[in-house]
Parts: C-alpha cells; sequence; structure tokens
C-alpha cells in the first residue's frame, strides 16, 4: 500500500465514527444563541442536552434518549430536543442562566418554567419520566 492509500483509508476510519453521530443527531436541533428563547416563545417544550462528544455518561443518555424515541414517536411530534455542545457553550449566557453543573445536564422548559432536570443521571426509567414530564407539557 502506497503512503497516498494509507492515508486515504485511515482519513476515512477517523471520519467514520463522526458521520455517524451527525446521523444519530438528525433528531436534534443544534443550539445556537437564541434558539430556545425562539422555541418558547413559539410555546413550544424544549428538552435541552448539555453533552460533550468525548462523555461517556451523556453517551449513555443519548442511546437510553434514542431508545425511548425509537418505542413512542410521540416525543419527537411534540417536543422539541436540543442538543448543546458543553465544549462550545459551557461559558456561554444559557448555561450561566440555567445554573448547568456540568456535561451531562438534560433539563425541560416551557414558557418561563423549568419542569424537571437530571445532572449525570443515566437510568432508563429517570430519563423517561423527564421525557414523559416534556410530552405531557407538549399535549397540555
Amino acid at each position: 500500500m502506497n503512503r497516498r492509500d494509507f492515508l486515504k483509508s485511515t482519513t476515512l476510519a477517523t471520519l467514520m465514527p463522526v458521520a455517524a453521530f451527525a446521523a444519530e443527531d438528525a433528531r436534534w436541533v443544534s443550539y445556537r444563541p437564541g434558539v430556545v428563547d425562539d422555541l418558547l416563545a413559539e410555546g413550544k417544550t424544549v428538552f435541552l442536552d448539555f453533552h460533550a462528544v468525548w462523555c461517556g455518561t451523556c453517551k449513555v443518555q443519548r442511546r437510553r434518549m434514542d431508545a425511548l424515541m425509537e418505542e413512542n414517536p410521540a416525543y419527537l411530534e411534540n417536543v422539541v430536543f436540543v442538543n448543546i455542545d458543553w465544549d462550545a457553550y459551557s461559558n456561554a449566557a444559557i448555561t450561566f442562566d440555567l445554573e448547568i453543573p456540568r456535561r451531562s445536564t438534560l433539563i425541560v422548559l416551557k414558557g418561563d418554567e423549568e419542569l424537571g432536570r437530571i445532572v449525570a443521571g443515566t437510568k432508563r426509567d429517570d430519563i423517561k419520566t423527564l421525557m414523559d414530564t416534556a410530552l405531557e407539557a407538549a399535549t397540555s
């Protein structure tokens, strides 16, 4: 194998997990300043995930949420899920305003209320309860 072929194959192998993560994120709105305020002003129920791609706890949380979304499509039909990259926004206004202590924090908002929060929790039942809280708020 020549050097050029080796570099192509290693580059492709390196990018495959990134592509898989991007495909997995298709269900989520990527955070940008103002997006949460806009969604709340529209009357939406918003589920925030403060995560980091390198965080093991965050990965477990995401797998649990994805499985729950598969089981009950009503979550995606009624709740807006917002993906907030901890590495990019750990010092942002939203992080300070909501008093986010760390990555792997999940929060449900409706209007000007926080309806629930999980910090570093990975239990399926706890995450389901939070997602059910969001769904109930969105459909009531």
